[in-house]
């Protein structure tokens, strides 16, 4: 088992919770990376060229590649710049495998998941339907299928796949994030990639001093189309990108928030893009999307700015059954959170949950929706740091130490990581963040990654005896991952919802088993699982502090 440390406090009023809640109670980590045998270093190889996607490294995954019950790690890495080759150990990606002791083994070689180039991100899932999470890398110039094969290796089948084909406008892209979903309901999980922006070293800009040049702003690069893959059930994609509508939208895509936003049953997306409006694909049901970002109120904030949009999740907070959308951006920006009213309309309620006055000093990347404290309402983690050069004239800003914004229960969070301790308010330049229960204690724990600094694991071991859930999905006509199927939980002390979805936060995949926290409580009165198919299931009275496996009738 894996050991204990941090602590915090946190968030929303619902009219299905009591309303005089109870105060939440601490959430503490313990880092534990190091001493459990993650030894990984996101190593972007900056140049004195400042080549714009040295600063933007770098995706972890979490995920049980081997079936055996703990989830490993998989954190993906740079190349040489500006050739982008792996040139050595210390660009390789890496798997670690969780021998559920609490110690991790690194097995990238024998698995044949290094990579190729210059990785960015990554995420997880079934796309083959064979009962194995697969592996889809999100590149600079190139992006890898790995197939699990189901031994504890990994084959890279992107050309077979048919997703190296270049594109037909811009040759190649620069993919940030990946989210593997179910648009169709056919059965079978496609891919949405999210695309930032055209970049050639041959023309690298120049900004600040010309004797020590720091990362150019966004706007001086021309933007990219999102791309999204439909499965063909035979291991192929067919890219459907301008036929489904999403091709049309240029922006600058980093982060995913994926969710039934308008409780249709048919799967929507949301776009964070760098400096430019986010979008909100809805789905139209049809095989197609519509951007709709400006009509429901996501597109920019409540001062109609745009910000630098970074990191992005959708789930539920405030126990409303409306998943909301938790976005993450640069100091004196704001970190949004945008409140679901129904039928996917939004509001910014970023200043009267105050996250305005808590974010504002903050610059943050991979983002996540959890119950850190297990008290039945869902907190905020942020990995933080700002964009421009550790070494530059900046250098003082530029690491930061993660954040933890506690729910409160009543439509307010509170900064909660000076109770974490001194280890958790070092700074480094964080990037990616992934979530899950590393070491099934029914707590959440997290994985974040940090530019030329070591890997960061967070072991969750709040100390309240507060109840939970985890909940693995099946599916049987619905995908095997169950991915979209949205889950709500009856306990004593309220109601809460959730959804199967493990792209999170900024190119970073988390644990596809949905996590509750039930607080006191030691009994589900009912759980009902809406599967993609359009199954409904119910299950009344379960024990909870239990991994429940669900399998679709």
């Amino acid at each position: 088992m894996l050991v204990p440390f941090f602590a915090i406090s946190f968030f929303p009023a619902v009219a299905a919770l009591p309303s005089t809640p109870s105060a939440p109670g601490p959430v503490v980590f313990e880092e534990l990376a190091a001493e459990s045998g993650l030894r990984f270093v996101a190593n972007p190889s900056r140049t004195v060229q400042r080549h714009q996607p040295e600063t933007m490294l770098s995706g972890v995954a979490l995920l049980d590649y081997d079936g055996d019950g703990w989830l490993d790690v998989y954190a993906v890495n740079g190349a040489r710049m500006p050739d982008l080759t792996k040139s050595g150990e210390e660009f390789k990606n890496r798997l670690y495998h969780n021998d559920g002791k609490g110690h991790f083994s690194d097995v990238t070689d024998k698995a044949g998941v290094a990579g190729l180039g210059y990785e960015i991100g990554a995420v997880t899932g079934d796309y083959d339907n064979d009962g194995d999470q697969d592996i889809f890398v999100a590149g600079l110039r190139r992006n890898i299928l790995y197939r699990n094969n189901g031994d504890g290796t990994f084959s890279d089948v992107t050309q077979a796949a048919g997703l190296a084909q270049p594109d037909p406008e811009y040759g190649t892209l620069w993919a940030v994030a990946a989210a593997f979903l179910d648009y169709d309901r056919d059965g079978w999980l496609d891919l949405f990639v999210s695309n930032y922006c055209v970049w050639d070293p041959k023309i690298e800009l120049g900004c600040g001093n010309p004797a020590a040049r720091d990362y150019c702003h966004p706007r001086y690069y021309q933007g990219l189309p999102n791309s999204l893959f439909h499965n063909n059930h035979d291991g192929t994609f067919s890219d459907v990108s301008a036929q489904a509508g999403i091709r049309a939208q240029i922006g600058k895509g980093m982060g995913l928030g994926v969710a039934d936003f308008d409780d249709d049953g048919w799967v929507d997306v949301f776009v964070s893009n760098d400096t430019t409006p986010a979008f909100l694909f809805m789905n139209q049901r049809d095989g197609t999307f519509a951007e709709k970002a400006l009509e429901r109120a996501v597109a920019y904030t409540d001062r109609a700015q745009v910000i630098s949009g970074m990191g992005a999740d959708a789930r539920d907070v405030d126990n409303d059954g409306r998943p909301d959308i938790f976005q993450t951006a640069l100091a004196t920006e704001n970190f949004p959170l945008f409140r679901n009213l129904g039928d996917a309309m939004f509001e910014d309620v970023t200043a009267r949950t105050g996250l305005g006055s808590l974010t504002r000093a903050h610059s943050g990347w991979s983002n996540g929706i959890y119950d850190l404290n297990n008290d039945g309402f869902k907190d905020l983690f942020v990995a933080c740091a700002d964009v421009m050069d550790p070494e530059g004239h900046l250098r003082d800003r530029v690491p930061m130490a993660n954040v933890v914004y506690v729910n409160l229960k009543n439509g307010r969070f509170t900064d909660g990581s000076g109770g974490a301790g001194s280890a958790f308010t070092r700074a480094a330049v964080h990037r990616g963040a992934a979530f899950g229960d590393i070491d099934n204690d029914g707590r959440i724990d997290v994985v974040v990654t940090a530019l030329n600094a070591p890997l960061e694991l967070w072991h969750n071991v709040s100390p309240a005896s507060n109840h939970w859930l985890l909940v693995r999905t099946i599916g049987k006509k619905s995908n095997r991952d169950g991915m979209g199927a949205k889950i709500k939980l009856v306990s004593a002390s309220g109601t809460q919802y959730n959804h199967v979805n493990t792209s999170v936060g900024y190119g970073c995949a988390s644990d596809k088993r949905v996590h509750f926290g039930v607080g006191p409580d030691t009994r589900v009165q009912e759980l009902t699982v809406t599967w993609p198919s359009g199954e409904v299931q119910v299950l009344k009275d379960l024990p909870a502090d239990q991994i429940l496996t669900l399998r679709e009738p």
